[in-house]
């Protein structure tokens, strides 16, 4: 059964009430304030990467016609793999349809049975899904603890055992960092991969944008980040080296039995990449606008996630409350979307409060005095 919001949502008219701002949405007749969007720079309704797509629909078409280890291997796949491991500082990259298929097949192209691989316990579902079909051994660590992994990779790495280490960098319920620096570090102590899913960090945090591990000088072995988020087109790619990268090409299943990504989304894809690489106004933006959303919530004693990222968690607990102040945030004209099991745990229901670069200051006062009305 889909809740009342559900159903106001799925009703909703995909279009923006401002132009190409496309920070309000139409809402069951209602123009409304849009927090809940993971197009964290504002680019999904960029008339550059418009344009991109309107020329290569007219060169390309529409789809590719085939997975691209058979006819569907085309030049714009290839430019945006190479633009994008370039983007994020390594040798080669992989294009996926989706985030939730680059993590299941990076997964399982690089373990398999008699593998283990390390987990936080707060990784995407993809992540989980992916080390599960590689049928290696998982083992779950607590969330972004440097100590319960060592004592985990003692008792499980093993010798002769491959094993990869797993993390996000950027949690997308929790809206926290962990520590990157001494993960990484662990995996090479016990000789293990390190792959990071910079999904919400990239175009956000980090120098030019390019994640957590640019910010601290990491390689890892595999990144894998998303493009429905910042970059405001779809799909995904993984980047490492080449070698990593033409075993992910012939094991990851999920890349070789899908048909290619749309050619006419991919050139909005290589037009994105610049446009992040350069959105240094954007960042500043959004950096500002949730300081604001987050010390404004905090003043109004929400009981907010601590954090500095655009993913703001305001905790609710039960799916009741959760959903119900979800709806008094629509009918006071901000749509937030609330959060509940079994994406997070029993009883830390939430609503997941996202600016974006194009909101305005008078947005986000806007946000701020519905969220003081409910509260009331």
């Amino acid at each position: 059964m889909l809740s009342d919001i559900e159903e106001r949502g799925l009703r909703r008219h995909a279009r923006a009430v401002n132009g190409p701002q496309d920070t309000r949405l139409w809402v069951d007749g209602k123009q409304v304030l849009c927090l809940c969007s993971n197009n964290y720079l504002g680019l999904a309704r960029d008339p550059t990467m418009a344009a991109a797509v309107r020329e290569a629909l007219h060169d390309e078409g529409v789809g590719a016609a085939a997975s691209r280890h058979i006819s569907g291997n085309m030049r714009l796949h290839r430019e945006a793999e190479a633009a994008l491991s370039r983007y994020v500082r390594q040798d080669d990259g992989v294009l996926f349809s989706s985030g939730y298929s680059a993590n299941v097949g990076v997964v399982q192209a690089l373990v398999g049975r008699g593998d283990v691989v390390f987990s936080d316990e707060l990784n995407h579902a993809s992540i989980i899904d992916g080390a599960r079909l590689s049928r290696a051994s998982i083992v779950i660590y607590a969330h972004g603890d440097p100590d319960d992994l060592r004592r985990k990779l003692r008792e499980h790495r093993g010798r002769g055992r491959g094993a990869l280490v797993v993390t996000e960098t950027l949690f997308s319920m929790d809206g926290d960092v962990p520590p990157i620096a001494p993960l990484a570090a662990l995996a090479r102590e016990f000789e293990a991969g390190f792959m990071v899913d910079e999904a919400h960090a990239l175009g956000v945090l980090g120098p030019e944008g390019r994640g957590v591990c640019a910010e601290l000088g990491i390689r890892p072995d595999v990144i894998v980040g998303t493009l429905g988020k910042s970059f405001g087109v779809q799909g995904a790619f993984a980047a490492g080296d080449h070698e990593t990268m033409e075993l992910v090409r012939n094991r990851a299943r999920s890349y070789i039995f899908s048909t290619a990504p749309s050619p006419a989304l991919t050139a909005a894809a290589v037009a994105s990449v610049a446009l992040v690489e350069a959105a240094e106004d954007r960042r500043s933006a959004l950096r500002a606008h949730w300081t604001r959303l987050r010390q404004g919530l905090e003043a109004l004693e929400f009981r907010v996630v601590p954090g500095d990222s655009p993913i703001i968690p305001v905790l609710t607990g039960d799916p009741e409350p959760t959903m119900s102040l979800s709806r008094a945030l629509l009918d006071h004209g901000v749509f937030v979307h609330g959060v509940r099991p079994p994406t997070v745990p029993a009883g830390k229901g939430r609503l997941r409060v996202v600016p974006m670069a194009n909101h305005s200051a008078a947005d986000i006062d806007e946000a701020l005095a519905a969220f003081a009305k409910v509260r009331r």
